[in-house]
């Protein structure tokens, strides 16, 4: 007699939005491997029969990307070609219920914080002794490493607290075990990530423990280089830059989001902040730390922003002279107290003042670049593209920064670290050989 076999679940997790997702779509693929459940992330092959789609619910092009994205699974389902559409994340955190009127086809929902009951789709157990058991959707030779959930901060453009709730602090110990875990993997570069990395350790240990939290990092063996995103100006750490200085292996790279640089504007987004406290700061974080990569990104048009706003931010750029921006146009979101305000700038003049501000950081970063040339660098190979590597430096971040390009008949993998002499400077890349 001939039994039926039942085909084996494969999921395809695929992940909108920014890194702190893609740290939660990695927990999630680790936790259903534990429960041996065959899962892969962004696959372009057909050979698996369930999605999980991670949104992001950040900004208007973000939620119209998840809400594509959805549709798109849905109708492979309807096709035959799936199924099961599960979905989790921002934008399903804060819309579920909207969502689940608007969009038949959906077998669940979960919010950013339901891993456990969205495994147990799966019959799956959520096992909480995998600290740091990830499967990783980056190369192996990078990884993130989330040190907090949510935030604190009461920005009034940001919708981020809606989704993602209260500041909460992951253990340093918990932290050095993920860290020790991604290093045995292959990883040699971990970017640290939190919705506010400055304010890590104040609900967990009643005081700001960044620092401590670098120091044993730093002491992992193997680990490389240890970069940080997010870090808030507002009563800013200094203690910080000491460790940066001790150890050679935290990266000189600050990624502090500024948003504005207009008094007004600061206010109207309660970034509780003064332009002339930030010029300090920058000024104060120089002096101890020299040479150290600073990256900010900013808002353009806010409710209110004048003409006026926006050549004071330009001006602010050209003394500060950061060595990355970027620039996000204002997106009028529910539930942030902006909302209350008028959305009073039409899109196309966002798109205008976005690109005016970006023309004057691109002749910023090319000089920059440019006094690069003739100097050597230590940098991490990322992959081989059109015959020639491409690789960054300790100032470099993954896929926002720079790149600089490597033209060598030499055999590199992706995760080397190499020594280049810079021959060549453009806009945002840099050209080198080896050394």
């Amino acid at each position: 007699m001939k039994t039926k076999t039942l085909k084996k679940d494969k999921v395809n997790i695929i992940t909108l939005g920014c890194s702190k997702n893609m740290v939660d779509s990695e927990v999630l693929s680790g936790q259903l491997m534990a429960n041996e459940i065959d899962v892969v992330h962004e696959s372009a092959k057909r050979d698996h029969n369930i999605v999980v789609v991670n949104t992001c619910g950040f900004i208007d092009k973000a939620k119209e990307e998840s809400i594509n994205t959805i549709l798109e699974q849905i109708d492979l389902k309807q096709r035959g070609k799936l199924d099961k559409v599960y979905v989790t994340g921002c934008l399903s955190e804060r819309y579920r219920g909207d969502l689940e009127s608007e969009i038949a086809g959906v077998d669940a929902w979960f919010g950013t914080m339901e891993l456990p009951q969205l495994l147990k789709k799966f019959d799956a157990d959520y096992k909480a002794e995998l600290v740091g058991e990830r499967l990783l959707s980056t190369p192996s030779h990078y990884a993130y490493l989330k040190i907090a959930e949510g935030c604190n901060r009461t920005c009034s453009f940001c919708a981020i607290p809606l989704m993602r709730g209260s500041h909460v602090s992951k253990p340093i110990e918990d932290l050095v075990k993920e860290a020790e875990k991604l290093v045995k993997s292959g990883v040699k570069e971990i970017m640290l990530i939190a919705q506010e990395l400055t304010y890590y350790g104040l609900d967990l240990y009643k005081q700001r423990r960044l620092g401590d939290l670098m120091r044993a990092l730093a002491g992992v063996e193997g680990l490389q280089w240890i970069r940080l995103h997010y870090a808030y100006p507002t009563k800013f750490p200094m203690e910080i830059l000491d460790v940066m200085n001790e150890f050679p292996n935290i990266c000189k790279y600050i990624d502090m989001p500024l948003q504005h640089a207009s008094n007004a504007m600061l206010k109207a987004m309660k970034r509780q902040i003064t332009r002339e406290e930030i010029e300090q700061l920058v000024h104060d974080i120089r002096a101890k730390v020299p040479g150290i990569c600073l990256r900010t990104t900013l808002i353009a048009g806010f409710p209110g922003e004048t003409a006026d706003d926006v050549e004071e931010l330009k001006g602010f750029l050209e003394r500060m002279r950061f060595d990355r921006v970027g620039v996000f146009t204002y997106s009028h979101e529910e539930g942030t107290s902006a909302y209350a305000l008028e959305d009073n700038i039409p899109a196309e003049e966002k798109e205008s003042r976005a690109q005016e501000i970006m023309e004057v950081q691109q002749e910023i970063s090319l000089e920059k670049n440019q006094e690069k040339v003739g100097k050597i660098f230590k940098v991490i190979v990322d992959k081989k593209e059109a015959g020639r590597y491409l690789a960054r430096t300790e100032f470099d971040s993954v896929e926002v920064d720079n790149e600089v390009i490597i033209d060598t008949t030499k055999r590199l993998k992706p995760g080397d670290f190499v020594e280049v002499r810079i021959t060549k400077a453009f806009d945002y890349d840099l050209e080198g050989e080896l050394v």
